[in-house]
């Protein structure tokens, strides 16, 4: 059985850093795509940042310069570190997980695993 777990989540002031963590099970991260999306209430699933199986990263626009996605293959877990927090980044946050298939999706439809989400509040 496939579980993706998050944690790290919580409350912050504007400019400060977290780092969130999903914690894979029954699955391998080092031979998968993996993904951090994030849904604010109103708001369709977007997109934050992509690594895949080589750890090439691709970011969403509003975080370049500001998150890092990383994934840790021997504790099977996936990382954003989120410094310059802005309160439009209030959201759930989401792990994602999809077989490798010679590119990794960047839309949501594309994942067939995902966690429960950790919510990330920022005040300004």
């Amino acid at each position: 059985q496939v579980q993706l777990v998050e944690s790290g989540g919580g409350s912050v002031q504007a400019g400060g850093s977290l780092r969130l963590s999903c914690t894979v099970s029954g699955y391998t991260v080092g031979n998968s795509c993996m993904a951090w999306f994030r849904q604010a209430p109103g708001n369709e699933r977007e997109r934050v940042a992509v690594v895949d199986v080589y750890g090439t990263t691709n970011y969403a626009d509003f975080v370049k310069g500001r998150f890092t996605i990383a994934k840790d293959t021997a504790k099977n877990t996936l990382y954003l570190q989120m410094n310059g927090r802005k309160p439009e980044d209030t959201a759930m946050y989401h792990c994602a997980a999809q077989q490798y298939r010679g590119y990794c999706p960047i839309s949501p439809s594309g994942y067939s695993y995902w966690g429960q989400g950790t919510q990330v509040t920022v005040s300004s």
